[in-house]
């Protein structure tokens, strides 16, 4: 599985096995030992590996289809050693996320075509998204895009705050209404604002107060139809930011948002800080939206493109 691109340089790759070294070597290594000197996928190998998978996050439903796929493999495609039947479970887990409409991009450079592109960020707080945008406009920023960051998120003045200073720091415009203001007057004037100015980026933030409360996803409904409202066809991409540390309960998290809104991509933080890796693959099984970003450090160009083949070499490594 070659995972050579553009955009997957030596550094990068590095920053993905370090980022992924928790979750490696607590859960995946197991994996490794498990099919060492295996002739044969019996009941004990597979009682073992959905074990492992489980302890990962990787969550029971999406476990039993990875067992499944596994045997349909193994019983089509004879192995004769380890290193095969390792590169077989690899293959397996790949197919899954090709499942969900994952494709391995080659930059961060935008795919509607549409100026400007319109990017709207939901997520519940605490799970990196203020932090995941600002690293997202960098990343524009260094490709010489114009962006500008809607402050949607009124609740919380450390909300505008924090906006603010990754726009100053990221060279980005910026725009806010102050606090308790509309959310969806600031998205739609977010939008007017980018139009105006000749803006190719907008990204705006939204509240993420407990994703259990009703209003909140009527607010994210009104705040798309705003946007709709004012550039047809916008927001261009809907992005739902999870934390990875928290394992099985962001896929709750994102139960709840794919029913508020048409969430159409995903960014895990904080795959460096867990050994729950493996929620990667369950969200993406379960809810077939394809994983744009990842997490992989603190650093400011540590929000990584996901590529399928690299993260799962470096979860097997």
């Amino acid at each position: 599985m070659s995972f050579i691109s553009k955009y997957f340089t030596k550094q990068k790759k590095e920053d993905l096995d370090k980022g992924l070294e928790k979750t490696k070597s607590s859960i995946f290594s197991k994996i490794t030992k498990a099919v060492a000197g295996k002739s044969t996928v019996d009941d004990d190998f597979l009682d073992e590996l959905e074990e492992i998978l489980v302890q990962a996050d990787v969550g029971i439903e999406t476990t039993v289809k990875i067992i499944g796929l596994l045997e349909e493999r193994v019983a089509r495609d004879k192995y004769i050693n380890t290193a095969e039947l390792n590169m077989i479970l690899k293959e397996v887990i790949v197919q899954l996320l090709d499942d969900n409409n994952t494709s391995d991009l080659e930059s961060f450079e935008p795919t509607s075509g549409k100026n400007p592109h319109i990017i709207l960020v939901v997520g519940v707080n605490g799970t990196g998204k203020t932090t995941t945008i600002g690293k997202l406009a960098n990343q524009y920023q260094k490709l010489g895009k114009k962006v500008v960051l809607g402050a949607g998120d009124t609740f919380r003045a450390a909300a505008l705050d924090q906006l603010k200073i990754w726009a100053d720091r990221t060279g980005s415009g910026f725009y806010d209404k102050g606090m308790e203001s509309d959310p969806a007057a600031v998205a739609y004037e977010t939008t007017q604002y980018a139009i105006n100015n000749g803006y190719d980026i907008a990204i705006i933030d939204t509240a993420g107060r407990l994703h259990t409360k009703i209003n909140l996803m009527k607010e994210l409904s009104k705040i798309k139809q705003s946007i709709d409202k004012k550039l047809p066809g916008a927001p261009h991409e809907i992005l739902l930011v999870l934390d990875a540390t928290t394992g099985q309960n962001a896929i709750e998290q994102a139960k709840h948002f794919t029913n508020a809104t048409n969430v159409t991509a995903l960014a895990l933080t904080k795959l460096d800080g867990t050994a729950k890796g493996g929620v990667v693959l369950g969200i993406s099984d379960i809810f077939k939206i394809p994983i744009k970003y990842i997490g992989v450090g603190e650093k400011v160009d540590q929000l990584q493109i996901f590529n399928k083949a690299a993260f799962i070499d470096s979860l097997f490594e």
